[in-house]
């Protein structure tokens, strides 16, 4: 079959097997990305990274492949689409999953990238980590006879792909997060801080002017609502006896009242909680109104606050041995 030309609009099978053809920085995984739900995209460099230390560790090749023909047989078991996302250019590997489609009766694309020599080379030298030029080079003359291979192979499809725009720097797990902003799109909305809590005005106590804030952040079509976390009221915006609540339990009681807003701090400073309660605390609140907890997280700057509930004040300076015994959140780093 002669290859065609997924710019014109070639309507691929789903589920299928989807083998993409490519030398690197040709843009197959930045195509599948854009096309495909990152648990369908099989990918070796992913693989290497999970079983190695990293995507380029080429000593985790042999296992990271034989986790990708076991995944990929699985799925198309399953009667589920996988893109093998390699190199795609041994001809023996493309049989290889040719017949494991043919033995799972899935339809078998193959995707060719062929993308211009010059750009390939271009995006090469521009990663953190290029292809070593003469590899590189080896792998365009190897595509050359991969175009000419794939239309007598048998498959059900063989088609050209419009080359896709990689990543600017190529950095591990941004595709498969730009994949799922693209399915789950995180969108802007606003919340409203409350930083002043003038209940004594309210005959009905606290609870009720909380109530009333939270119905009418609601209304206004707000997204949720934050909370200071101070200890003391601080003098950019009242005086130091007003009223100023422990967030995290406030937060607990407006999770009941309006469920559609999302609750959290602006700012939680790390010098109140050890990390780990202060993790157990967020948990708590997010598993308990249905996910809809955030925090906000700062250094701590107001050294009253801390003095008067008996917290230490860490400088500002880059913390010594001693700092750090006394501050166990601290992460101190290994002498070289």
């Amino acid at each position: 079959m002669d290859p065609a030309d997924l710019g014109a609009a070639v309507a691929l099978p789903d589920p299928a097997l989807v083998v993409l053809v490519g030398p690197s920085g040709s843009g197959k995984s930045v195509w599948a990305a854009q096309r495909y739900r990152p648990d369908e995209v099989v990918s070796s460099d992913r693989l290497r990274a999970l079983v190695g230390s990293g995507e380029h560790d080429l000593e985790a090749s042999a296992d990271a492949f034989a986790l990708l023909d076991l995944i990929v047989a699985a799925r198309l078991r399953r009667g589920l689409t996988a893109v093998v996302d390699t190199l795609g250019l041994d001809l023996a590997r493309r049989r290889g999953y040719l017949g494991l489609a043919r033995s799972s009766g899935m339809p078998a694309v193959a995707v060719l990238l062929d993308t211009d020599p010059a750009e390939c080379r271009r995006r090469n030298r521009a990663r953190d980590q290029p292809v070593p030029a003469a590899v590189l080079e080896g792998q365009l003359r190897r595509m050359r006879a991969a175009v000419v291979e794939t239309g007598g192979e048998g498959w059900d499809l063989v088609t050209t792909a419009t080359p896709a725009q990689p990543e600017a720097s190529h950095t591990p797990g941004a595709r498969m997060a730009a994949s799922q902003q693209r399915q789950r799109p995180v969108q802007m909305g606003l919340v409203l801080q409350l930083s002043r809590f003038p209940w004594d005005h309210d005959p009905a106590g606290p609870a009720h002017w909380l109530a009333a804030v939270a119905r009418a952040a609601a209304e206004a079509g707000l997204q949720g609502i934050a909370l200071m976390d101070h200890l003391i009221q601080i003098p950019q915006v009242g005086r130091a006896w007003e009223p100023i609540p422990e967030p995290w339990v406030t937060l607990g009681m407006l999770a009941g009242l309006e469920p559609g807003l999302r609750l959290g701090t602006l700012v939680t400073p790390v010098t109140f909680r050890a990390p780990g309660v202060l993790a157990k605390t967020v948990a708590t609140l997010d598993a308990l109104s249905g996910g809809r907890s955030f925090c906000g997280i700062g250094a701590g700057w107001w050294a009253r606050e801390h003095a008067g509930f008996g917290l230490p004040f860490p400088p500002a300076r880059s913390p010594s041995s001693a700092s750090t015994a006394r501050w166990p959140g601290v992460i101190r780093r290994r002498p070289r």
